[in-house]
Order: structure tokens, then sequence, then C-alpha cells
């Protein structure tokens, strides 16, 4: 059955992917209409099977308070990454990483990537930051470093996404060198958030910049175990940075904010190789199939270097009237929920985030993009 897709009386556009129902009220749509998301950037193949057991396990666990330090996940975090303990801060998902990171800055000037994560700006203003927007030029968004680093003078802190959401774009190993010993010489620290790091295509936790924060203490690294391991809903991250740089940020930390369950599944996931193994073969197989195939359907695709993709219509469908905001409205109709890209900075609704899912669900979008691009 069709149905005529309405925005007339709409709330606001939802600021995150996987947030179906205020899409589907935003067009009209009923809150039973079959989707399915393509719009979250989580692992396909998560969570692990053994983590339901493992929750279920800790139940009696609840009616304990989390240790202080949380000593054992943060353990486990300092040697899957081989830093010191002193060097690892648990927090409540990346989010809470975020906010703890802009609170090191209050009232100071901040630079943020755009497009990039609004939570960046976001938590900016919550610590009255005025923040410089740097924009990456479509349709590479690709960094320019040395206009980069003219952009930041008389900056305080600059937040980066590595790989960048929403473009899926790397700044590479070498650049990110560079600009870290530029921005040391300015007094700009850097925080980088690697919430996809693990899902680099080719590389892998290989790509991380942990290795670099012996030599510049300056920088921030965020993690989140929620896109990697599939567990939105449980809010599991970590900050890693020198010693000191932790010892402020835990200090602006509210006590417990980590629940016992999150912080007693640190240690076997990040033990757990045999998922890490199955997500690489995963990645390897349909990162490059999906990527082939969209630019085949007549999408426009940013070069892609981790598990989604930034598309848009081709000249000549878009030349034809065929822009993504219809686009979108085709997908959605016909049961396809990508993430819109109307609150996103530099974006304005003119491209759609894709997450990469399994081959079979990755296939039924294709089949249905062959309605909708004509």
């Amino acid at each position: 059955m069709s149905h005529q897709l309405s925005m007339l009386s709409t709330p606001s556009w939802p600021s995150h992917g996987g947030q179906s129902a205020a899409l589907l009220q935003r067009f009209g749509l009923p809150p039973d209409y079959p989707l399915e998301d393509f719009s979250a950037n989580l692992n396909p193949l998560g969570p692990p099977e053994w983590v339901a057991e493992a929750l279920s396990s800790q139940l009696l666990a609840l009616k304990h308070y989390p240790a202080p330090d949380y000593g054992a996940a943060r353990e486990a975090i300092a040697a899957y990454h081989r830093v010191a303990v002193e060097q690892v801060l648990l927090t409540n998902g990346g989010a809470e990483a975020i906010f703890l990171a802009a609170s090191l800055h209050a009232g100071q000037k901040a630079g943020v990537l755009a497009p990039s994560f609004g939570e960046y700006a976001r938590a900016c203003h919550a610590y009255q930051m005025p923040v410089t927007s740097i924009t990456l030029p479509a349709p590479a968004f690709a960094l320019d470093l040395d206009a980069f680093v003219a952009a930041l003078e008389g900056i305080d802190v600059v937040f980066l996404c590595r790989p960048n959401n929403p473009t899926a774009t790397l700044i590479s190993f070498d650049d990110m060198q560079a600009l870290l010993a530029r921005t040391a010489a300015i007094n700009c620290r850097v925080v980088v958030d690697e919430a996809f790091i693990d899902m680099t295509v080719g590389r892998g936790e290989a790509a991380s910049l942990t290795p670099l924060l012996v030599d510049h203490p300056h920088m921030l690294l965020l993690r989140s175990m929620t896109k990697f391991f599939t567990l939105p809903g449980l809010r599991l991250g970590y900050v890693l940075a020198s010693a000191p740089l932790i010892r402020s940020l835990g200090a602006r930390q509210p006590p417990w904010s980590v629940n016992q369950m999150a912080a007693e599944l640190v240690a076997p996931l990040l033990a757990d190789q045999a998922f890490a193994e199955r997500t690489r073969t995963w990645l390897e197989i349909e990162h490059p199939r999906m990527a082939i195939a969209l630019r085949a359907k007549g999408l426009e695709v940013v070069p892609s270097t981790t598990n989604f993709f930034l598309v848009r219509p081709n000249n000549a469908l878009r030349e034809g009237g065929l822009d993504s905001n219809v686009l979108f409205e085709r997908l959605l109709q016909r049961g396809m929920l990508v993430r819109h890209t109307q609150n996103f900075s530099g974006l304005d609704g003119g491209w759609l985030r894709i997450a990469l899912r399994d081959a079979q669900a990755n296939h039924r979008l294709l089949k249905v993009f062959n309605d909708c691009l004509c």
C-alpha cells in the first residue's frame, strides 16, 4: 500500500540515527510501518552471542556499587592498548567522553570540523565555548592540513572524528603526526574521537593514534564500545590520554557514571578475538562490494574508510530533479531507513548516510534502489 508522505505538522529532524519513530511521525507514516534500519552505524554481527547470558548472570550484583575506580575494566583496556592504567578513564559511552573533554576548556575557544558529529559542538556550547566551524569541502571532504592549521589560530581545543562521521573519510596517520606537532607549537589541544577506528577498512585497530600518545600529551583519544560491539543501550566508552589529563577528567566525572553491568563486560569484550575476526572478514567483503554497487546504481559515493557511506544522486540524477531529499522519502516509503543529513553542518540535507549491514540486508537495499533511482 502506498502512503502519501507529508511534513506539514512534523517534529524536528532527529539528531541521531536509529530513531525511526520520529521519522515515521514526521512523514505521516504509521508507527508500525515496517522498516529496515540503515541509519545507525552499528556492527550488524553483534552483540556477541555470549553477552546476553553474561548480563543475566550479573543481576544479583546490581545490589552492589561498582568499584569507584573501575580498576579491572581500566586494566583490561590498558593491556589491550599497551598503555599505563593511569592513562585510561572509563566513561558512560562516547558521549560522556566528549562532554568531559569539553569541560577541560570551559569558556575557551573550540574548533570543530564540518561536517562532523554534532555532539562536539553541543558539548562545547554546554560549557560556554565559542565554536569555529572548519569546513571540509565537498565532494571529497578531504583535509587541507595547511589551511586547517591556519584556521586554528587562537583556538584552544579542536575536536576531530577519525574516521569522520558522516563522511567516512580518514585523516592519514602521517597528517595526524604533522597536525599534532603543529598544534603543540600553538598550544592547541587535540581531541580525536576514534569511535569507528576498529572498523577501519584494511587496518582496523592498527590505524589508531594510540602510539602517538607518548610524544603528544596534548592529545586525547575518545573510544566507544557501542559501535563495534552493537551495544548502544548499554553506554560504554573510555578515554586514553596522559595520566595528568586523565586525572583532570576524572575529577570532573560524576561518581559511578558507568553501571556495574557495563563495566564487567569490558574485559571479555576486548578478549573476544573471534568476534573481532568475524567483523574484519565481513567488512573486507561487504565494504568494497557495496561501494561498487552503490556507484553502479547512480550514486555519488564519498571514498569511505569505514562501515558506512556518504552518498547522493549523481549529477545527471540531480539535474533531473532527484536530489537526496526526494531519495530519502522514496526509500522510507519502500521500507528502507537511511540517515538524513539535515542537521549535519555543511551538508544540510544534501547527502545521505548509509550504514553497512550484513550481505542479505545490503542486497535488499540495493534492490530497493532499483525502484528509487529512476
